[in-house]
């Protein structure tokens, strides 16, 4: 029986959930709004709401928290030049999320006690009829 076991799998491994949390929690505080599939979205909200109400509180042992979940990208190696991503844009480093997330969104949610996100349905995926959705910071 799954009796108290919180959290959706998503067909993943622990680790690969924990990749994609990461990777999709940065493109959320980049973006702002990303669109995935609504199990997907569900489960982001509650990574991103603790993420922010880490840096709400703004102090150095809750910065090193968030770094934790924060997925960057290396900067610029004497070997390798940065690249820009597939779409065309340039990378973004693990310190800008976390500068972005300590400066800028935490005063922004200052009054705010939680709910930080919205998720909104959006329209079945071509490909398969997957449920899609959308996240986004109130």
């Amino acid at each position: 029986m799954r009796h108290r076991k919180k959290g959706r799998k998503l067909g993943r491994t622990s680790s690969h959930r924990k990749a994609l949390f990461r990777n999709q929690v940065t493109a959320l505080f980049e973006h702002e709004q990303i669109c995935t599939t609504l199990p997907k979205c569900k489960e982001l909200r509650g990574v991103a709401e603790k993420l922010i109400t880490l840096a709400k509180k703004g102090d150095l042992h809750a910065r090193r928290q968030a770094a934790k979940m924060v997925q960057g990208k290396r900067l610029h190696d004497k070997k390798r030049p940065l690249r820009p991503d597939v779409n065309g844009q340039e990378v973004i480093s693990k310190h800008e999320v976390l500068q972005k997330l300590f400066d800028e969104l935490g005063p922004r949610y200052q009054e705010r006690n939680g709910g930080y996100t919205r998720v909104i349905r959006g329209k079945t995926r071509k490909g398969d009829g997957a449920e899609m959705g959308y996240i986004q910071l109130v």
